[in-house]
């Protein structure tokens, strides 16, 4: 085992990987936050005390917090990360040839903690010039010639660890698909990652990780729906077979609707057999059975049901059942709860979890179940629609097994 691994969702944390608010968060106005992908405009500085909050609660519990801008920047000293992230930009087909090349000159000769804010908080029209560039003179003065990412802030998505192996995921939405260039930069080339495999990479199938639930060592369950697509699963079950990561992936669909973008909106792990699920999806979740084929290299995995997703993940698990702790019985509470990602936990160990301190019942029933629930406040961090496991992405974790 390196020191890097994950097997669950509920062993000890040890490592987890955050973004703290920044100058990407600013750039969001009353123009471009729909297409960003933010249902307001969160207020930066609080939105930053919260989750220096978060941190220091994740700390108090002897838990190691990385930072995505810090391990940028040092991976960007690296002259092959500046080449691919630089490239990732240039990509851009909005920019044709003249104002790709006053970019990537522009981005060449900044510092790397200069390249990184830029590689995150974007660079507006009125902060660069090529007067010779058509798409640069016909740009709005409020468009961005590099868009911001503000939903950096949600570092489940962009990367996923199986065991000692970690997954670059492919974002759906636009606003989100530069994310794990950066992703992808810190793990090739930060030297705390030298030598950590990839068992997926950017830029495949549509995969995130707000859908991917670690059940247990060698059990995953994975939404499909708004972010990921049936053929980003089976593609990660392709490679986590082969290499023998698990032994079952079971497959979620979920509503393609914004209140249930990812699996784990509607359900997270707060024990070694207990889970937080809204109350509408506990009895309707079904899943498809997916375990390593034997009929060629060509051909996918096996695929059964489906069925009941409580009954298959408890079969899975090798457990009776999987208890099922609900957000209220009251459905305007339930919906109001789910909404607020009174759903969305992080389980710091067995029986431990932080949640936003807004879901009262949520949390109240968390605490009847036997769960410790840590309160952070997220009235501004909850504006990109995301939770405490939204935020963070477990670099390391005690194993079960």
């Amino acid at each position: 085992m390196t020191g890097h691994y994950v097997d669950s969702e509920v062993g000890q944390l040890r490592t987890v990987l955050l973004h703290r608010p920044g100058p990407e968060l600013r750039r969001l106005t009353p123009r471009n936050n729909d297409k960003l992908l933010f249902d307001g405009i969160p207020w930066v500085g609080r939105a930053q005390e919260e989750h220096d909050a978060f941190a220091d609660a994740l700390r108090a519990h002897d838990v190691e917090v990385l930072y995505l801008a810090d391990l940028l920047a040092e991976a960007l000293a690296v002259p092959g990360a500046r080449v691919d992230t630089i490239a990732a930009v240039a990509a851009d087909p909005r920019l044709g040839t003249t104002l790709r090349g006053t970019i990537v000159d522009h981005l060449t000769g900044l510092h790397p903690q200069d390249l990184a804010e830029v590689l995150m908080a974007g660079l507006a029209h009125e902060e660069t010039h090529d007067g010779l560039s058509l798409p640069y003179r016909l740009m709005d003065t409020h468009d961005f010639v590099i868009e911001p990412l503000p939903n950096l802030l949600f570092t489940r998505d962009s990367s996923v660890w199986l065991r000692d192996r970690v997954a670059v995921t492919s974002p759906s939405m636009p606003a989100r698909q530069r994310e794990t260039t950066l992703t992808q930069a810190i793990y090739q080339y930060h030297p705390r990652f030298a030598g950590t495999e990839r068992v997926y990479e950017a830029g495949q199938e549509w995969l995130e990780g707000g859908d991917v639930l670690l059940l247990a060592p060698g059990v995953v369950a994975v939404g499909v729906g708004q972010r990921t697509t049936p053929a980003g699963v089976e593609a990660l079950s392709r490679r986590a077979f082969a290499a023998g990561l698990v032994h079952t992936v079971l497959v979620v669909p979920v509503s393609q609707e914004r209140a249930t973008m990812h699996l784990d909106t509607v359900c997270t792990m707060v024990d070694v057999d207990a889970v937080v699920m809204y109350p509408p999806v506990a009895d309707t979740l079904v899943a498809y059975g997916l375990t390593d084929g034997d009929a060629g290299p060509d051909a996918g995995p096996r695929v059964s049901g489906p069925e009941p997703f409580l009954l298959a993940a408890a079969k899975a698990m090798g457990i009776d059942t999987l208890r099922v702790i609900d957000t209220g019985l009251d459905p305007v509470t339930a919906e109001r709860e789910q909404w607020d990602d009174g759903n969305n936990t992080l389980c710091i160990a067995p029986r431990l979890a932080v949640a936003y301190e807004r879901n009262t019942e949520t949390n109240e029933r968390l605490e009847s179940a036997g769960i410790e629930v840590l309160r952070i406040a997220g009235s501004e961090l909850g504006s990109g629609r995301g939770g405490p496991r939204c935020m963070s992405c477990p670099v390391a974790r005690d194993p079960l097994t």
